[in-house]
């Protein structure tokens, strides 16, 4: 779709930045990327390492990422700066770009100075899309458990335990201090305990029967297993990369290959795509130092 000026994007990009953070795995598999990239890019005068981090952010969130030229009064590059690709929009015309944030804010860059890098699409060639696409359901199903795990222990409606009294008491007054203390020990709020008195009572006349305490607790654990299983194998990423505890006692091997090996099969092509932007400019301004395990760069 177009409105004229622009085209719009396949996906939205508010969405998928706010899916970032969704799932500490996600966001933390999008940073080992990053930083292996960065640690490993050799600055140079036209391309700081901060405006290619940025960079590298933008491409690996949004499977879009620009660089804008800033050229001297002769017309020779002076910089190149990043342009957000959350609110870069493609224009109808050939090489046309515009910056749109809001409604109303919008303003086109100078044709032909922006750089576009983009992740192919099967279904159109105007915008890239991100290799995670088929996990953001895991990554949100993954926090949605967690807040819901969240809220259960913040509503205050469920009982620490019940302090269940059968025998009669001579003094009354033992009875309401035993409720007073009860009720001044945690106040309102998480794992509030509840005591019950119940002079000449049946051994099981109250009974505490949590109705799905252990399922919902079982549930949770193997949505955060099966959610992050998934969003690791959407970013291809080693589990040791992460610093995620192995549950079995072989744990997941050398850290040293899982770096080495994963570094040659996702960084090194995401190095290369890089590369690109030597071609479009005619300088050589990105280069990397040889990877180094151990050394991160």
């Amino acid at each position: 779709l177009d409105n004229g000026k622009w085209y719009d994007t396949p996906v939205s990009f508010d969405g998928l930045a706010k899916t970032f953070r969704s799932s500490p795995h996600h966001s933390s598999c999008i940073f080992v990327k990053r930083n292996l990239l960065v640690g490993s890019f050799l600055p140079h005068a036209l391309l700081s390492r901060g405006e290619f981090a940025k960079l590298v952010l933008d491409y690996l969130i949004f499977g879009n990422a620009y660089l804008e030229r800033i050229d001297s009064v002769g017309g020779k590059p002076m910089q190149l700066r990043h342009a957000l690709s959350r609110y870069v929009r493609r224009g109808l015309k050939d090489g046309q770009y515009w910056w749109v944030n809001g409604f109303r804010n919008e303003e086109e860059f100078t044709r032909g100075k922006l750089w576009h890098i983009i992740e192919p699409d099967i279904n159109q060639e105007i915008y890239g899309l991100p290799e995670y696409i088929g996990a953001i359901q895991s990554a949100l199903l993954n926090e949605a458990s967690t807040l819901f795990r969240r809220r259960y222990y913040l509503n205050g409606s469920h009982a620490g335990y019940i302090l269940y009294i059968s025998d009669p008491a001579q003094n009354t007054d033992d009875i309401d201090a035993i409720r007073g203390a009860l009720k001044d020990a945690k106040g309102p709020g998480n794992f509030r305990n509840l005591f019950l008195y119940s002079p000449n009572g049946k051994k099981d006349g109250v009974q505490l029967i949590p109705i799905s305490e252990v399922a919902a607790k079982d549930e949770f654990l193997g949505i955060k297993d099966a959610t992050r299983d998934d969003v690791l194998a959407a970013h291809r990423v080693p589990p040791p990369l992460l610093g995620i505890v192995p549950k079995n006692a072989g744990g997941f091997g050398s850290i040293e290959q899982a770096a080495t090996v994963f570094f040659r099969n996702e960084i090194e092509p995401l190095q290369a795509r890089l590369r690109e932007l030597n071609d479009w400019l005619g300088v050589e301004v990105v280069r990397f130092a040889p990877y180094a395990v151990g050394v991160g760069g």
